[in-house]
């Protein structure tokens, strides 16, 4: 399989997708947004597309973020899922593909960041790529948005913080407004470029302090996202077969 990463900064790395991919030792690739790197040109040459997070929304302005184009990002999805690959966004990537699907992101009621359980929807419990997550399980945050809902998309699951955690758009095509792949030397990255994290984390309810998210084992959530991602690869396969 051919794995393509868009990473938009340097501290929203992949993490356990990245670990994912290297243990089946899949074809990686990045568009590094942060360092100006292009979008690939064509898309046969992938058959996973998986979009990080960062602190863009999807109608964030080249002004604010010079390396960072919104537009071309989402044209460039709905491209690939049009073409029938598989795709995966975390946080703002949930977000643009929501908006490649013509479905606007919206303010999550509250700011989340940290560790904190989300629980299955009758849907998610129903969907045989994450039924195996269990309910609630505790997963990482680190956001203020949630992706838009197209007519088709099925909300999976869902915290007290935040109703869209997980939506399937697709049977290929899922957005995790959560972070299941946060490693400790993610979170460290992540701290680092968290401005007034702890001061944050003593006012709103959803925001824990540096100690407790650097305290927690990701490795739980990490295995079950890798267990995902086996068989969305499957799922991607099969629909190979079948075309």
């Amino acid at each position: 399989m051919r794995i393509h990463f868009i990473q938009h900064e340097v501290f929203e790395a992949p993490g356990a997708y990245l670990a994912w991919a290297e243990k089946q030792q899949h074809e990686v690739t990045f568009s590094h947004v942060y360092r100006q790197d292009h979008l690939p040109e064509q898309i046969d040459s992938i058959d996973v597309l998986i979009i990080m997070g960062g602190p863009q929304s999807p109608d964030s302005s080249q002004i604010e973020y010079p390396y960072f184009d919104a537009k071309a990002e989402i044209a460039f999805i709905r491209r690939c899922i049009n073409a029938g690959k598989a795709v995966v966004g975390i946080c703002l990537g949930a977000q643009l593909i929501g908006e490649a699907l013509s479905a606007t992101y919206e303010h999550s009621p509250q700011k989340e960041i940290g560790v904190f359980p989300i629980m299955l929807t009758a849907e998610g419990i129903q969907d045989s790529k994450i039924a195996h997550f269990g309910s609630p399980i505790p997963v990482g945050h680190w956001h203020s948005d949630m992706p838009g809902l197209s007519p088709e998309s099925k909300i999976l699951a869902s915290s007290v913080g935040c109703p869209r955690q997980i939506v399937r758009y697709t049977n290929l095509v899922y957005g995790f407004q959560c972070h299941m792949e946060l490693t400790p030397e993610v979170v460290r990255l992540l701290i680092a470029a968290e401005e007034d994290l702890f001061l944050q984390s003593q006012s709103l309810q959803f925001v824990q302090s540096p100690d407790e998210i650097q305290a927690y084992d990701y490795s739980e959530m990490n295995s079950k996202l890798h267990t995902f991602l086996d068989l969305l690869e499957g799922a991607y396969a099969k629909s190979l077969v079948n075309t």
